[in-house]
């Protein structure tokens, strides 16, 4: 039997709800379903509000070619995927997007508050992502609300 709590179901409909969620959790506390804390997630999902505007990290270079070919065959699909059933969990990610845990949260829910700024202030197309390739602004924003629903329903909100 696990001590950590079940995860909660979550859907946004825009990024400032996001922002809402994480500084809820800051406020008044939480409990993880899963591995990360909330600084970790806030600075992982501020990373990755900032790449499509700034750009992505190179990865070396046998990742970048596995993922180029899966962006141009299984890509769209797997975006589709995603929107319709969620991001799976336990699938890996750029190292260097997850901070260290048990940094100041504080930070970096304000990060995240910036990056979404960021993100919703940039008028022009987004850069391509490495997985889905060239993306809608409405799909770029879709990704984002999905990505940040799946890392924040592992934080349960404290109860009382």
């Amino acid at each position: 039997m696990s001590d950590k709590p079940q995860r909660r179901p979550l859907v946004f409909n825009d990024l400032d709800e996001v922002v809402r969620d994480a500084e809820a959790l800051q406020a008044g506390g939480y409990e993880k379903a899963g591995n990360w804390d909330l600084g970790q997630v806030a600075g992982h999902l501020a990373n990755w509000l900032v790449y499509p505007v700034a750009g992505f990290p190179r990865a070396p270079l046998p990742i970048r070619v596995m993922l180029g070919a899966v962006r141009t065959t299984l890509g769209r699909r797997m975006f589709e995927k995603y929107m319709r059933e969620g991001m799976p969990a336990g699938k890996p990610t750029i190292p260097e997007s997850v901070p260290a845990a048990g940094g100041d949260a504080g930070q970096a829910v304000a990060a995240m508050r910036d990056a979404v700024a960021q993100f919703q202030a940039h008028t022009g197309d987004y850069l391509p992502s490495p997985l889905f390739g060239r993306l809608t602004r409405e799909e770029a924003r879709s990704v984002q609300l999905r990505h940040a629903a799946h890392h924040l329903s592992f934080l349960v909100p404290k109860q009382g």
